[in-house]
């Protein structure tokens, strides 16, 4: 390592320690909270020259989830790298430890300690062991989600309300990297439920004029993440499916009415009856009326 050495101050960072005093007060209240308790959380971006030595180990686990950049960690002098969608979690330990950003390609990271009452046993029987190495894991959103209330959580303060609720959010945190696979799975049903929520969401508003912003905005997601999750699971773009869904039920009107077109064209959302007679023949391949002879005579 150069000169540059930094335990923390970086520029965006965020840090919490949590003063010893406090957890004390509030377990002596509440002995629940002793089995496992946060003692430090934070997190650094692009973390240049960030390094830590722990010459007599430390007392708490250690989590690090490295999201962008690469890293590094030693214990005993063993060596183990860390990569982007990677995380390490160090049990508690004596033994003298090291670790930090790499020099080229410095990690961003987001971390916490955790204690509890008996870790050696919590370690053993979750399989945390001290030269596991960097696990591999897909973008743990879920995870994010639960450090950032448990961050602002104590940010608002030390209550007993505050240390309790980020308490029991730490297990589900930390279950997030044990378990990924359930939270893959439970993701993926999300985002099913989302696209037919927005589906149906569709055909209730056919006549009006929604925009892929209107429809992301439901699921607070990005329209352009929103457009992504979308075409994934249905194909096409949400416009593409929303005109679908228009012109479906434009179909429907010229077979099975005598509706004029300018009102079956105002019935799905367009006031001009030649840009939705030119978007039907784009589409379908026919005019409005061409398609109502045809498929009259097919029947």
């Amino acid at each position: 390592m150069n000169d540059l050495k930094r335990r923390d101050g970086f520029e965006g960072e965020k840090l919490i320690s949590l003063p010893e005093s406090v957890w004390k007060n509030t377990i002596k209240a509440n002995p629940i909270l002793s089995q496992l308790y946060l003692t430090h959380i934070g997190y650094f971006p692009k973390a240049a020259h960030h390094y830590r030595e722990r010459k007599n180990g430390c007392a708490d686990n250690i989590l690090i989830y490295c999201l962008r950049g690469k890293g590094w960690y030693t214990i005993k002098g063993r060596r183990f790298e860390v990569a982007a969608d990677e995380f390490m979690l160090l049990p508690a330990t004596k033994e003298p430890m090291r670790y930090g950003a790499d020099e080229r390609d410095p990690w961003t990271i987001y971390w916490v300690h955790f204690s509890g009452r008996d870790m050696a046993t919590f370690n053993r029987v979750f399989n945390i062991g001290l030269y596991d190495g960097a696990r591999p894991i897909s973008f743990n959103e879920k995870g994010l989600q639960l450090w950032d209330v448990m961050y602002r959580n104590l940010e608002m303060g030390y209550s007993k309300e505050n240390l309790s609720h980020t308490n029991l959010i730490l297990y589900h945190f930390v279950s997030t990297f044990l378990y990924p696979e359930k939270y893959r799975d439970e993701k993926k049903q999300d985002e099913k439920d989302m696209i037919n929520d927005t589906i149906l969401y569709m055909r209730k508003e056919l006549g009006s004029r929604l925009t892929v912003e209107d429809m992301a905005s439901r699921s607070k997601l990005s329209a352009s993440h929103f457009s992504s999750l979308f075409r994934k699971a249905t194909g096409m773009s949400p416009m593409d499916y929303f005109i679908h869904l228009k012109l479906q039920r434009a179909c429907l009107m010229l077979y099975s009415s005598e509706t004029k077109i300018k009102h079956i064209a105002q019935t799905v959302g367009y006031d001009d009856p030649y840009y939705f007679s030119r978007l039907f023949k784009k589409y379908l391949g026919l005019s409005p009326d061409q398609y109502r002879v045809v498929r009259r005579r097919e029947t």
